[in-house]
C-alpha cells in the first residue's frame, strides 16, 4: 500500500489482486455481471487492510479442549454505502465483516444549486460507539462524497474511514479540506477529471455498469 506525498490521509493499494481485478473493471467490455463480481472482490480485499487498527479486546473461550484466550472486536462497526453504486462495495465489506450494521445515504444533484442533496438518510443510531466506513466506487469531484461525510460528523461518527474504488485528486483535495481527519482508502489515484467531470482513466459510471442500466 503506497501513500501519495500530496495526501497524507490517503492510502493507495498496490496488491497485485487487487490491481489486476481492478484493471479487468476499467476495460469496456467487461459485462455488468462480472464488473459486479469484480468490485465485490476488490471491496472485500480492501476491507482487511481498513480494519487493520480496529481496536479488539481479550475474551475467554471454551474450545471442544480447554479455555484459551482470544479477542474480538471491542466496537459496534458500521457500513455505509452511499446510493446505489455504493451497494456494490458493501456487499464485498459485508461478506467479509457480515458482523456490522448498515446505514445508508442516498445522494443527488439538485438541479437549482448544482450541489449534492440527500434524499435518503437512514442511519443506525450511537454512529459514534464505533467505527464507520463510508463505501462509494467513485471519489470525483468530491462534492458527494463532502455531503455524505458532513451527514455522518452530524450523526456522531468520529472513527470515520472512506472506501472507494478510483479517486481523482481533485475529489480527495475537496474532501481533505472539507474533513481533514477522514482516512482514505482507494485502489487507484486516477490522472484527473475530464470537462465532464468523469475520472480519467477511470471507469465509466459505476452505477450504470454495475446495474447494466448504461
Amino acid at each position: 500500500m503506497t501513500q501519495p506525498t500530496d495526501f497524507p490521509n490517503l492510502q493507495v493499494f498496490d496488491h497485485p489482486l487487487i490491481q489486476h481485478k481492478l484493471t479487468w473493471m476499467r476495460d469496456r467490455t467487461t459485462s455488468f455481471r462480472a464488473f459486479r463480481a469484480l468490485l465485490t472482490q476488490i471491496a472485500g480485499l480492501m476491507v482487511y487492510e481498513v480494519t487493520r487498527s480496529f481496536e479488539t479486546v481479550p475474551v475467554e473461550v471454551d474450545t471442544p479442549m480447554t479455555m484459551t484466550t482470544g479477542r474480538r472486536l471491542a466496537s459496534s462497526i458500521t457500513v455505509v454505502p452511499v446510493l446505489r453504486a455504493g451497494l456494490g462495495m458493501a456487499d464485498g465489506v459485508l461478506e467479509v465483516m457480515p458482523e456490522a450494521r448498515v446505514g445508508h445515504l442516498g445522494m443527488a444533484r439538485d438541479e437549482n444549486t448544482l450541489k449534492p442533496k440527500a434524499y435518503l438518510n437512514k442511519l443506525p443510531r450511537n454512529l459514534e460507539a464505533g467505527p464507520v466506513v463510508l463505501v462509494d466506487p467513485m471519489l470525483a469531484t468530491g462534492g458527494s462524497a463532502s455531503a455524505a461525510i458532513g451527514m455522518l460528523r452530524d450523526a456522531g461518527a468520529v472513527d470515520l474511514r472512506m472506501i472507494c474504488l478510483v479517486a481523482a485528486p481533485e475529489g480527495v483535495q475537496k474532501l481533505l479540506e472539507a474533513d481533514p481527519e477522514v482516512r482514505i482508502y482507494a485502489a487507484s489515484l486516477d490522472e484527473r477529471l475530464n470537462d465532464q467531470a468523469y475520472i480519467l482513466p477511470g471507469l465509466g459510471d459505476a452505477g450504470d455498469r454495475l446495474y447494466g442500466t448504461g
